[in-house]
């Protein structure tokens, strides 16, 4: 659902914005309409501050995986095996 205001938009649109803000993708005007839904919005707040966090913990996970190359052999050997 879209306002007629440029400035408020509604909870879901802030949402996507609180994503895209997490990714680094976010222009200065949706931010600016971001804070603003912040500021009034409990459910959006909750939201973002969720969103922050998984962000930060998937940072600091420190997660390794397997080389698309590693990943074939692997593949081809399981494969080998089955039949």
């Amino acid at each position: 659902m879209k306002t007629t205001n440029k400035l408020f938009v509604s909870c879901e649109e802030a949402k996507h914005i609180c994503d895209k803000n997490q990714y680094g993708e976010a222009t200065l005007l949706e931010l600016i309409k971001l804070n603003i839904r912040l500021a009034y919005c409990s459910v959006t707040r909750a939201y973002s501050k969720r969103n922050t966090k998984l962000t930060k913990t998937i940072k600091k996970s420190d997660i390794h995986t397997i080389s698309p190359s590693h990943k074939e052999v692997m593949k081809k050997r399981l494969q080998k095996e089955i039949n």
